[in-house]
């Protein structure tokens, strides 16, 4: 397939945001290529456990490649014809030689060359074989991560439903909790199995989580906690999920989420990897590799959080995706410019539409009414304010939240915070001096810059916020994709 200035290696949710950033840097015709083992061209996975399994009026490919997620172009297959980037399709990497430069392709595929290498890998599900659990492999045994995965997914909704109506979820997490509300909303019996004691365990807390469980009891969800699932039983197809505890389930239809892990293992011995917790590949914070022409980003980098005074960390997110790809080309073409990256989760099942900033570490206090689902929470470590929640928040109040995970104020008492609730974070979201960014793009201001300077980031912070606002209300609408 030859040699290329820039190599983009693997397709994913990065590569559109990748390309379109090489664009704005004046990548030249023939210089760019992008290699992936998928289909289809990069696209907005978050659609996926979405607005894809919906049973009415679905998106489908080419409706939402990127980067319309994130607002900008939507760039199908000629968008990259017409730029003069190589994408490279239905190509599956089988080795790397960093030394050589070289991309070994499977099924005897040309190799390919580059001056400089973007990993962006991704990374794949665990599945329940890994835990020995019986017959694993049965048709009507679901995993999602790519859009093959959902359209085999919602083939065998359509085939299962003729038979049983009823389905198991495997986990209680992001996954679980997204896939769930779509399969009750197609007329599945849902039974959700996870060890924890309760859903979203990482983050959420007792409270929150059991406002949670009981929203999903209330439309037919059934939660087993504490359990695993061991087996499955069947006649070629799966028909009975087998559990620790002796239960057995009825399962016309079983989906998987119970986690990922980094795909780094044809690197091994090339770069720097971390074998222990978080993982991944080991960049600094301009997303370089301890091989200064290899860039990681997205699910594999493993980089410094410098707003965490540099605590090394993963994020599986869209955002965090689309945002170190394009820093990574920013970086590549001179930029000094620290990646400083915001934790940030949401999730929208049902009519419920949730947001997280930053770090649920320390004590926390939940605001607001809790049983209405109109409540948020703060996060408090070490006398500041490290995190922040919402639930069916405003926009201007979800900016607010951001902008206080971003300063990470002094925090008053917790009896204090938990009596001003959104006022504390909107008070300290239009204090002076105190309007700050990561590296999306947002705004922060300092005392001392220009006032010019302050004026134009206060009217860019007010563009961000109705920005924001037209786009969740947009994406609850339709169920666009953005996760």
């Amino acid at each position: 397939m030859g040699h290329f200035k820039y190599v983009f290696l693997g397709g994913g949710q990065g590569g559109g945001y990748a390309a379109a950033e090489f664009v704005k840097q004046g990548v030249k015709p023939g210089e760019l290529a992008i290699v992936t083992a998928e289909k289809y061209v990069s696209y907005e996975r978050p659609a996926l456990s979405k607005a894809y399994l919906k049973a009415e009026g679905a998106p489908r490919l080419p409706g939402f490649h990127a980067c319309v997620g994130g607002g900008g172009e939507k760039q199908t297959p000629d968008w990259y014809k017409e730029k003069g980037i190589e994408y490279f399709t239905d190509s599956k990497v089988e080795s790397a030689d960093i030394k050589s430069k070289t991309l070994k392709l499977a099924k005897g595929g040309d190799d390919i060359t580059y001056d400089k290498l973007i990993i962006a890998t991704g990374s794949t599900n665990m599945t329940l074989d890994m835990f020995g659990a019986k017959n694993a492999h049965l048709k009507g045994i679901h995993y999602l991560r790519d859009v093959a995965d959902a359209d085999s997914l919602v083939a065998y909704m359509k085939e299962a439903k003729k038979v049983s109506k009823k389905a198991v979820m495997v986990g209680g997490g992001y996954i679980g909790l997204e896939v769930s509300a779509n399969l009750v909303q197609n007329g599945f019996d849902v039974t959700m199995v996870f060890p924890e004691d309760r859903l979203m365990a990482k983050m959420f807390n007792e409270e929150m989580a059991t406002y949670y469980e009981k929203y999903y009891e209330d439309k037919g969800v059934t939660l087993i906690k504490g359990d695993t699932v061991t087996g499955f039983e069947g006649d070629g197809k799966v028909e009975v999920a087998e559990l620790k505890s002796g239960k057995k389930l009825e399962a016309g239809l079983v989906v998987v989420g119970v986690g990922a892990k980094p795909n780094t293992d044809m690197f091994k011995g090339q770069i720097d990897l971390l074998e222990d917790k978080p993982g991944g590949i080991k960049v600094n914070s301009q997303l370089q590799t301890s091989n200064p022409d290899v860039y990681a980003v997205g699910d594999i980098a493993a980089f410094p959080m410098t707003m965490y005074g540099g605590k090394v960390t993963r994020q599986e997110h869209v955002v965090n995706a689309r945002l170190s790809a394009a820093h990574a080309v920013k970086a590549i073409f001179g930029s000094k410019e620290t990646y400083d990256y915001l934790p940030y989760f949401y999730s929208r099942e049902f009519d419920l539409a949730w947001q997280f900033w930053g770090e649920p570490e320390g004590d926390y206090v939940i605001h607001g009414d809790l049983q209405k689902g109109k409540f948020g929470v703060y996060w408090v470590q070490d006398g500041k304010v490290v995190g922040t929640y919402s639930e069916s928040a405003s926009d201007e109040q979800n900016a607010a939240l951001k902008q206080v995970a971003l300063t990470k104020p002094d925090a008053p008492s917790l009896g204090e915070l938990k009596k001003m609730g959104y006022d504390f974070a909107l008070k300290v979201a239009h204090q002076p001096n105190q309007v700050q960014h990561d590296s999306n793009g947002d705004v922060r201001t300092f005392l001392g810059w220009p006032a010019s300077s302050v004026l134009r980031t206060s009217v860019i912070a007010v563009a961000c916020v109705v920005a924001a606002g037209f786009y969740f209300r947009h994406q609850r609408r339709h169920s666009a994709p953005a996760s």
